[in-house]
């Protein structure tokens, strides 16, 4: 089926059912004609969403499945995790939440990696109770990296404003111990990347922002713009990817200088994040770029403070599900491109000699 018509299976994990993330998932998916853009499957419990739509006054009726393999387009589906009663205590982690914010995700993600769904759109999820509960990493970048063995880039993006970061959720005090040379060409050549199969840009331009205040001011305040990026910087030019800088990074975020270039990369998390969130925090997407599989998530937290009050906005999850889906598809259609472009032809000459010639729409 080609990309363009299928109808592609969102997965949907719930994050901390005491936050907003059910309020979200259910407002992203009240209009009665949702699911003839795609075939939406969460991973969650029936008892908890029907009880959290009540509260919401939201007019939503749920397809109970035992597994993602069972989704049926035209239906809210919902794998049902826990046919018991939930205990919510909305604005309060607890361990039942917690416990079930991990089983919604381990189980959406062997869906993913079963393709039994396309995509997966994670709700926002509390790092430091997870982590207590036996959680091994500190978000879920690091999560992904590790199931699915490869490494990930952190990237918020819009329609206008795409911002990747070279050193995810670590302290301040470790971030230039941890970039390096060979590091950052690497995070640059998967951005680059990105952006062409899953952005559809051609030939991206990508901003490189430097680790220290004004960018090093030519070593007067640090040296890894000279020893590290710069170098790196350098490098991928000389090859042919078009990366710039490194520029300072408090005078980058001006629409002037920022909407020049298709993507950026920042050196550490607020450095990226601090201004994205300004600039675009109601439309934003988190996307685990570099990674065989598609995984989206709004640019917030659980917010505990809102949860129960009705007056969460679902806008960035709302867009981190159609973004997950138009990336789903312009990746499809470049892979199939790629699979289907026309081989070298054999034909015969003159001297009986059979030999390779380019096919006529090549240079």
């Amino acid at each position: 089926m080609s990309p363009k018509n299928h109808k592609v299976r969102v997965g949907i994990s719930i994050g901390d059912f005491n936050g907003i993330g059910p309020e979200i998932i259910m407002k992203s998916l009240k209009d009665k004609t949702i699911t003839d853009f795609f075939t939406p499957v969460i991973f969650g419990s029936g008892k908890l969403f029907t009880f959290q739509k009540n509260i919401f006054k939201l007019n939503l009726n749920f397809n109970y499945i035992n597994e993602a393999s069972q989704a049926q387009p035209g239906k809210l589906n919902m794998v049902n995790l826990v046919k018991d009663n939930v205990n919510v205590e909305l604005g309060t982690p607890t361990q039942e939440s917690t416990q079930m914010a991990i089983d919604s995700l381990e189980l959406a993600t062997e869906a993913l990696m079963k393709g039994d769904i396309d995509v997966l759109v994670t709700a926002p999820i509390n790092k430091d109770e997870m982590v207590k509960m036996g959680f091994k990493h500190a978000g879920h970048t690091g999560y992904f990296e590790e199931k699915f063995s490869k490494k990930g880039l952190m990237f918020l993006v819009t329609e206008d404003l795409k911002v990747a970061v070279s050193t995810h959720h670590i302290p301040i005090a470790s971030v230039a111990e941890n970039i390096s040379k060979e590091k950052i060409k690497k995070q640059i050549r998967a951005l680059n990347q990105t952006l062409i199969e899953d952005f559809c840009i051609s030939k991206p331009k990508i901003a490189v922002l430097g680790l220290n205040p004004h960018a090093g001011d030519g070593g007067v305040i640090g040296k890894e713009e000279i020893e590290i990026i710069e170098p790196a910087i350098k490098e991928l030019s000389d090859n042919g990817v078009l990366a710039f800088g490194p520029y300072p990074a408090d005078s980058f975020f001006q629409p002037a200088k920022y909407k020049k270039f298709d993507a950026v990369l920042a050196m550490y998390h607020d450095q990226g994040l601090a201004p994205f969130k300004t600039l675009a925090y109601e439309e934003g997407v988190n996307y685990t770029a570099g990674l065989p599989f598609i995984r989206t998530s709004p640019d917030h937290g659980v917010a505990y403070d809102i949860a129960g009050k009705n007056i969460a906005d679902e806008q960035s999850f709302t867009e981190a599900i159609f973004t997950a889906i138009k990336i789903f598809k312009n990746r499809s259609e470049y892979n199939d491109l790629m699979a289907n472009r026309m081989q070298p032809r054999k034909v015969s000459v003159d001297n009986g000699v059979d030999e390779d010639l380019p096919d006529e729409n090549e240079a």
